[in-house]
């Protein structure tokens, strides 16, 4: 075809290769059923908000337009600060199902804006007020009652005389193992004001749960670079052009939230309060699971400020004489392959625009997704049963998730629900047919499909009942691929039929 974006997939049926890494992160882990541990089943305040930053996970990670590779073993993130927030802009702020008076809601602004289907390239919005962010102006809103409007973060006048940021990130890949970020912050206010930029870069904590594994590690390489050691994903750097190397570890600050010791020093909080608080609790020795470099600039009114970093596999001497070059590359690329293979030609330009943007939005909601319901239940060799009093899928302790699967949002359902799969899928096979192919099948694989031929609904009851519509997600996909390739993919259609026939009896 001569379209490079549909050479990367050619060579990526799979999540390897060119899609190894992809915005995978989720944007919200806390209040998940995976992270409950309560007795009750109260997922939503085991650990909240105010807790996550100090609270190292079991399952997954989270973050602002996050990237990861496909099993998600290190993930690079940006974090902002402007300088007058209680805490660190590392997650996206929402309120929990009791505290919304329509349920769960995502209180922030942000877009998806674009994205090729490898993730060669990609683009994210998110807009960040100069002033305070009105954490507890927010959480008000329960006081609300079902009958009012939800209270929503422009109704706080925090964007009032245009007093935010507008910071875009951007991600384009030289190669499969060489990721480029950069963000750039656009001051939309009246005056000059000050911004933070804290690239992350950390282990998920698998170590603790994985006696296998030993702990992985991030140093201090250069006064521009951190290296990464781990046995898992091998040697990584990530270079960076100035600013301070601020080092911790992804582990829970039991102080904090539990008032006990702590199993290790300078733990996940400790950037956060290094920064914030001026507290003494980044590692002297540069070295930890978790670490990021503070970038500091003043931005004059209606300017914009750039800050760049590069993770790759393996050294190099110069990483930024073709940084600039290979967002232009990929920007190029990926407008023609969704001219020449995606979007109509019959369409208006503003439809084009929004066909993109809508499929932009899609890709970005890809998440790894990984839990195991028999360790989640009954612990494991190295860890006890947790108590619980309500036990959640015990019918399904067969299901074993860790995978990158496409979410119905990766904020308010971080977790995939087999009927918008379906759907998903059909959109999906417009744009990566392989990737709708995979989605639908791995629905049926053994490891998620329940013996007695149930497709597992969603985290919060697997058992759930969901419209039959997982055979009809099927078909459209096998249609759109041979209008789209010419190719009848028979193949798919009997390895879905066979596991189909199971879950719809006597169909």
């Amino acid at each position: 075809m001569g379209i490079k974006e549909y050479e990367r997939l050619e060579q990526s049926p799979s999540n390897r290769n060119w899609k190894l890494w992809g915005p995978y992160l989720s944007e919200r882990q806390w209040g998940t059923v995976r992270e409950d541990y309560s007795p009750s089943g109260d997922a939503w305040n085991f650990i909240s908000h105010e807790m996550a930053r100090s609270n190292a996970y079991r399952w997954g990670e989270e973050g602002i337009a996050g990237f990861c590779d496909e099993k998600q073993i290190l993930c690079l993130a940006p974090v902002f600060w402007n300088g007058k927030d209680r805490m660190l802009k590392e997650r996206l702020f929402g309120l929990t199902n009791n505290q919304g008076n329509h349920g769960e809601d995502v209180k922030e602004i942000y877009y998806h804006l674009d994205s090729s289907p490898t993730h060669s390239y990609c683009k994210y919005l998110y807009k960040y007020p100069q002033a305070p962010f009105p954490y507890d102006e927010l959480v008000e809103n329960n006081k609300r009652s079902r009958l009012q409007p939800e209270y929503e973060l422009l109704d706080t006048g925090v964007f009032n005389d245009k007093r935010y940021f507008d910071i875009i990130i951007e991600y384009a890949k030289a190669d499969m193992n060489d990721i480029l970020m950069k963000v750039s912050v656009y001051n939309r206010g009246p005056e000059a004001a000050t911004i933070h930029i804290l690239p992350h870069l950390w282990f998920r904590n698998y170590w603790k749960h994985n006696p296998q594994y030993n702990r992985p590690n991030i140093t201090s390489y250069s006064p521009n670079c951190f290296q990464t050691t781990s046995q898992r994903i091998g040697l990584f750097y990530l270079y960076h052009e100035y600013g301070e190397q601020l080092f911790c570890n992804n582990e829970t600050n039991n102080q904090r939230i539990y008032n006990a010791p702590n199993e290790v020093p300078y733990v996940k909080d400790g950037i956060n309060d290094y920064v914030v608080n001026q507290q003494p609790s980044i590692n002297p020795e540069k070295q930890g699971t978790k670490a990021a470099v503070w970038f500091k600039a003043e931005v004059p009114a209606g300017k914009c400020k750039i800050f760049r970093v590069r993770l790759k596999r393996n050294r190099l001497d110069d990483p930024w004489a073709d940084f600039d070059d290979h967002f232009v590359k990929r920007q190029a690329e990926n407008f023609q392959y969704y001219k020449e293979f995606v979007i109509p030609q019959k369409l208006s330009p503003i439809h084009k625009k929004l066909v993109r943007s809508a499929i932009g939005g899609l890709l970005w909601t890809k998440q790894f997704y990984y839990l195991d319901m028999h360790k989640w239940l009954n612990g494991s060799s190295i860890e006890r049963a947790p108590y619980r009093t309500y036990k959640r899928n015990t019918g399904w302790q067969h299901l074993t998730n860790r995978n990158v699967i496409s979410m119905p949002d990766k904020w308010e359902y971080p977790w995939y629900a087999a009927w918008d799969l379906a759907f998903h899928a059909t959109t999906f096979a417009h744009v990566d047919p392989n990737f709708a192919k995979h989605q639908l099948l791995l629905m049926l694989r053994e490891y998620y499909m329940h013996p007695n031929g149930q497709i597992p609904a969603y985290e919060w009851n697997f058992s759930d009942v969901n419209p039959p519509v997982h055979a009809w997600g099927v078909w459209q996909v096998y249609s759109i691929d041979l209008q789209k390739t010419g190719t009848s993919d028979l193949d798919f259609l009997e390895r879905a039929f066979q596991k189909l026939l199971m879950n719809l009896p006597g169909g």
